[in-house]
């Protein structure tokens, strides 16, 4: 049940070669080594290594080499150490470096959105990424586990990334690992609807020094270096990038201050008028390795975060919001005693700060509610610190006959340590906002939250079974127990078929948990969202079947499809007092997946995904909204050689109704194009590259949330967009 080494090559697509048959990489094996300085990765140089034993190696010895080193082919999210993709106990994804820069990809989001499945959609508040999977949808988007290096990003306020998200970069991930469906039973809370793993890239994925510029529209200016090499004895790995945009400036043509004019007959409404999504960034990650001790760190600054469409739905161009995020994780890996042990442990620690440099305005200036007016505008807005320390370790014993057993404990303690409440209003018994003169700290009369803290210990197990020469069985299970909520167990089930040589088979059971975020639980002093120390984690159950077929030496085909039980969600619900959260309500999932990759010729590769999923709440039995029901994803990568790289790629959204209780059509559907060209030899040290973006301009729009009295024609996003890159090796 091995593909040839030649098919799975041509699945990788590195940037540098780009095509799909041995026989060119024979032919222009030097050519391919000379490209592949301007994307310096290790799997480029690999596989280029390969290109003189690919035809005649064993297929064992190029899957272990993918292992190795980490290619298209394999993956380690699924189970939490490297194995095959196709034998993986999970439905997964892998986006590779080269995949992104065939791309020209800029931003995450860019690349998420061809993820099967999934669709980076958009919060008003800071125009906020909203990465919804398989029809699973929220406001606040805390369903989805981010990972960085295998270390959650999770902010406690919201249970997601953190509100002032404002762009990831990608010059220095090395792959990106998802795994569509749940997995708490490997990763605990909020590996809900799905994991994402962004693995940065180290020593072992780069080598020299490299310089890059980029700009483009929106007055989006970047520059960043990274560098790979030694440090004494120490392997060292350093990137270092700055950047910052005005943002695109989309017209919202209503806001929630528009009716709020027409109830009390005042104009202070800004719309018609643009969206705020400017934002400065400031990223660097330092990597250190000796031997099997591992160290890295982190710092992530975005400032001057533009307010999206207003943090209340209402115009906001002056408000800025403020993020910072310092982390430093401390790995260590080796075998004990005999070879059937091996052991690791893992201490990592998070600050994440939360600031607001300029007053949010919940409402522009002369807004008036029935306890006045606020001639300075709605004001108020909560400045949050938290510090996360997570240990974790975990043995593996291969001793006995056809097991691998993986133990994992671990504990986390996660402190919301400082939390203030700025404004220039108080809430009356009503739960109306009363003017309460100048903005000032109302951290002690009527904070919005307190300082809280939260420790987890858990264990797991998980046991890979070979039933049979063409059957394995992955089964696991974890438990968690919460400081503040009690306990929960989750486990999972995964049987694989190599059905026949060129056909994968797999059979998926899975449940998860994601655990109440502060504010769900612990807010207090506001009537729209107050806090319910009793809930319950919502869970989920997932059962899946997919299909792996190998059609032919250059084409590979995946389907799969899903059922979801979704329980216990937390919603807030409408009381006499405004609205507290409370677990209520189900929701049920079904849908497919097809993936099919083509390598048309030696040049030119063809792929594309195709997503459908439908969700209902059982008691009504109608759809839960937002999400779109159809989503299409196409490229098209071909070498022009003399030229460069020719990328196309098309995006299809479709078919996304509205929540219950929104009267509004369902959300108009859209078809994006974008296209890329960058350079193939002949300019040195020197990759260049030109992106365009919604090259067609689509009026392209994501749901704003119902009833849409707040938003009534919806988000709108980027137009036509351009971006120049140019990278140098020294």
């Amino acid at each position: 049940m091995h593909q040839h080494p030649c098919m799975r090559e041509s699945m990788s697509l590195p940037c540098g070669s780009n095509v799909p048959s041995c026989r060119l990489k024979h032919k222009n094996r030097s050519s391919s080594m000379r490209f592949s300085r301007y994307v310096p990765f290790l799997v480029a140089s690999a596989l280029s290594l390969q290109s003189g034993l690919a035809c005649a190696g064993d297929p064992n010895d190029e899957e272990e080499l993918a292992l190795i080193y980490g290619d298209k082919t394999s993956v380690s999210i699924a189970t939490g150490s490297a194995q095959s993709l196709r034998r993986a106990p999970a439905v997964a994804t892998v986006i590779t470096a080269e995949d992104i820069a065939i791309m020209r990809a800029t931003d995450l989001d860019q690349v998420l959105e061809t993820v099967p499945g999934l669709h980076v959609s958009r919060a008003a508040i800071d125009y906020e990424p909203l990465y919804t999977m398989r029809g699973i949808y929220s406001a606040s988007n805390p369903q989805i586990l981010m990972l960085l290096n295998g270390m959650p990003m999770t902010t406690l306020l919201t249970g997601s990334r953190g509100t002032a998200w404002a762009g990831y970069p990608v010059e220095h991930i090395a792959r990106i690992e998802v795994i569509r469906g749940p997995g708490s039973a490997l990763y605990g809370a909020d590996a809900y609807s799905g994991v994402i793993n962004i693995i940065t890239k180290g020593p072992a994925n780069a080598t020299g020094t490299h310089i890059g510029v980029g700009g483009g529209s929106f007055k989006t200016r970047d520059a960043w270096v990274q560098h790979t090499g030694k440090l004494g004895p120490l392997d060292l790995a350093a990137y270092l990038r700055i950047g910052d945009t005005d943002g695109q400036r989309s017209v919202i043509t209503a806001d929630a201050q528009t009716a709020r004019d027409k109830i009390f007959g005042t104009h202070a409404s800004l719309a018609p008028g643009p969206v705020n999504t400017g934002y400065e960034s400031r990223d660097a990650n330092l990597e250190l390795s000796y031997d099997k001790w591992r160290l890295r760190g982190g710092y992530v600054l975005r400032d001057n975060i533009g307010t999206g469409a207003g943090v209340a739905s209402a115009l906001d161009p002056v408000g800025k919001l403020k993020s910072e995020r310092t982390s430093l994780d401390l790995s260590w890996t080796a075998p004990l005693f005999t070879s059937d042990w091996g052991v690791g442990f893992d201490v990592s620690a998070m600050e994440y700060k939360q600031r607001i440099p300029e007053h949010l305005r919940l409402s522009p200036p002369g807004t008036r509610f029935p306890t006045g007016l606020f001639p300075d505008g709605f004001i108020g807005h909560p400045d949050t610190s938290e510090r996360q320390i997570r240990t974790s370790v975990f043995a593996t014993y291969n001793g006995f006959e056809s097991h691998k057993l993986r133990f994992g404990a671990g504990h986390d303690n996660l402190n919301m340590y400082h939390v203030a409440t700025i404004k220039n209003y108080l809430f009356n018994a009503a739960g109306v906002p009363v003017p309460a003169g100048p903005v000032a700290d109302y951290s002690t009369i009527q904070p919005f939250l307190l300082p809280h803290r939260r420790k987890i210990s858990y264990y797991n197990i998980q046991d890979e079974v070979q039933l049979a020469r063409d059957w394995a069985l992955t089964a696991g299970v974890r438990h968690d127990r919460y400081s503040d909520f009690g306990t929960t167990t989750n486990p999972r089930m995964a049987l694989v078929w190599d059905a026949a040589l060129d056909v994968t088979a797999k059979l998926l059971y899975g449940r998860a948990f994601r655990a109440p975020s502060f504010n769900e639980s612990y807010g207090i002093n506001n009537p729209v969202q107050r806090g319910n120390p009793d809930l319950r984690p919502e869970t989920i159950g997932t059962l899946e079947a997919a299909v792996s077929w190998q059609v032919r030496k250059d084409m590979q085909v995946n389907v799969n499809l899903f059922r979801t039980r979704l329980n216990d969600l937390i919603r807030a619900v409408a009381n006499a007092n405004g609205a507290t959260f409370q677990n209520i309500g189900n929701q049920n999932g079904k849908g497919g997946e097809l993936e099919v990759a083509w390598d048309a010729s030696r040049t030119l590769r063809i792929s594309g995904n195709y997503g459908y999923q439908r969700s209902t709440d059982p008691a009504t039995g109608k759809d839960t909204g937002y999400a779109p029901h159809q989503h299409l994803n196409g490229r098209l990568d071909w070498q022009a050689h003399g030229y460069g790289v020719v990328s196309a790629q098309i995006n299809h959204v479709a078919d996304r109704r509205r929540a219950a209780g929104d009267p509004r059509p369902k959300v108009p559907d859209y078809t994006t194009f974008d296209l890329s060209l960058s350079t193939d030899r002949g300019l040195g040290n020197w990759d260049i590259s030109i992106a365009l973006r919604n090259l067609f301009n689509a009026d392209v729009r994501e749901p704003s949330l119902a009833p849409g009295t707040a938003i009534p024609n919806d988000l709108p996003m980027a137009p036509r967009s351009i971006y120049l890159r140019a990278t140098y090796q020294l």
